[in-house]
C-alpha cells in the first residue's frame, strides 16, 4: 500500500534569522543595506521555510520612501562552503550591492511604502522560499535596505524576521 505524504511542522518550527538592522543608515540608491545570517538547510532538509518579519521606521522618515526585503542563495557550493553573488557572504553585516543590476540575482520579498511616522513598525508579508527560488536552496538569506532618509530604530529587538520551518512525513 503507498503511504500519504503530509506537511509535518516540527516542534522547534519558528527560528529566528541573525540581522543586527538596528540603526541601518539610509540609501538614496538602495544598495547599502544589511545581510543577515544564511540559513543552513542541509542538516534539516526542510521541504519548504516560510518567512515573516518586520522592520521599524526611526524617527521622522520621508513619507513615501521605501523599505525593501530581499532574498539570496547560494549558486554553488564547494567543499561545504556556499557562494553567493556579488558581495554577499552569508554573514550578519554591512553590505553595499555593487549595483542595481545585481539585484537580478536576488529575489524581492516585500517592498514598503513608508510614512512619515517615526517608529513604526512595517511587517514583510509571508513568503515561500520555495517558491521565492522555484527550488529550496541549501543555503538562503535576506538582505534589507531602505531609503527612509533616517536610521531606522536603534533597538535591535524592533526588527525581526523568523522562519517557520515545514517538513514532509509519510502517513
Amino acid at each position: 500500500m503507498a503511504a500519504d505524504f503530509k506537511i509535518k511542522y516540527p516542534a522547534t518550527s519558528s527560528v529566528a534569522i541573525t540581522i543586527g538592522l538596528g540603526a541601518l543608515a539610509s540609501d538614496a540608491n538602495l544598495l547599502a543595506g544589511r545581510e543577515g545570517t544564511a540559513v543552513d538547510n542541509t542538516t534539516n532538509l526542510d521541504q519548504d521555510h516560510v518567512l515573516g518579519g518586520f522592520v521599524t521606521t526611526g524617527t521622522s522618515p520621508t513619507v513615501n520612501t521605501t523599505i525593501e526585503v530581499w532574498a539570496f542563495c547560494s549558486y554553488k557550493t564547494a567543499t561545504g562552503t556556499p557562494t553567493y553573488p556579488d558581495v554577499l557572504d552569508g554573514t550578519d553585516s554591512n553590505e553595499t550591492i555593487t549595483n542595481a543590476g545585481v539585484k537580478g540575482f536576488l529575489r524581492l520579498v516585500d517592498s514598503m511604502t513608508v510614512t512619515a511616522t517615526s517608529d513604526k513598525a512595517y511587517p514583510i508579508k509571508p513568503c515561500s522560499i520555495l517558491q521565492l527560488f522555484g527550488f529550496m536552496p541549501k543555503f538562503w538569506g535576506i538582505f534589507v535596505v531602505h531609503n527612509t532618509g533616517v536610521n531606522l530604530h536603534a533597538t535591535a529587538g524592533n526588527h525581526v524576521f523568523e522562519y517557520e520551518r515545514i517538513q514532509a512525513q509519510s502517513v
